[in-house]
Parts: structure tokens; C-alpha cells; sequence
């Protein structure tokens, strides 16, 4: 799928969901915080930034089609099961002079 497409099928995914919510390009628009000229030119495919793109989702209750872009990052059962057997049993102890309940060895 090429470039020009992938516009076209985004600005006409943004018409409508729009339109299915029964809202204006000015109500949307002015909630979304940009010109209506630029989401004109979204719902168009041809171009606009891509902070417009993610206010104009956000007011459409669709940002949720942004997840698809994060990324997780997964550890190998191998490397698990390393830090598990290098991971501390016991805490080390330590001589407290002030505390009487604690013993200081002299080799």
C-alpha cells in the first residue's frame, strides 16, 4: 500500500467516525484545538501534521489505534532465570558498634 493510500484511508477512517458521532468538521475541529482547514486536509489524505492526527483521535475517543505503535520489550526465559539465581538470598551483616544485639568479629 503506498504513501498517497495510506492518507487517503486514514482521512476517510477520521470522516467517518466523524460523521458516525454526528459531529461537524468546525465541532471537531475546534475541540481537537486546530483550524478546520487542517482537518480539511486530513479527512482529504492529503497530509497535515501528525500532532493534528493525534488531537483529532483523541476528540474521537480512537487513540486507543495509536497502541499498535508501542513497543515491549520482552526478557528471554533464559535471562530471567539468570537473574533469578544471581538474586540475593540474605542481607550481608554488618558490625553496628551502637547496637548491642549485633556482634563485631576479629579474625
Amino acid at each position: 500500500m503506498g504513501d498517497k493510500a495510506i492518507l487517503k484511508m486514514m482521512g476517510q477512517f477520521i470522516r467517518e467516525t466523524r460523521l458516525s458521532q454526528n459531529k461537524t468538521q468546525q465541532q471537531l475541529a475546534d475541540d481537537a484545538g486546530i483550524a478546520r482547514s487542517t482537518l480539511t486536509l486530513l479527512e482529504g489524505g492529503s497530509g497535515g501534521a501528525l500532532l493534528s492526527l493525534i488531537q483529532v483521535l483523541r476528540m474521537l475517543d480512537q487513540l486507543h489505534l495509536c497502541k499498535s505503535f508501542q513497543i515491549s520489550t520482552q526478557i528471554s526465559p533464559l535471562l530471567l532465570a539468570k537473574q533469578a539465581k544471581n538474586k540475593r538470598q540474605r542481607a550481608s551483616q554488618t558490625a553496628d558498634k551502637n547496637n548491642p544485639t549485633t556482634k563485631e568479629t576479629n579474625w
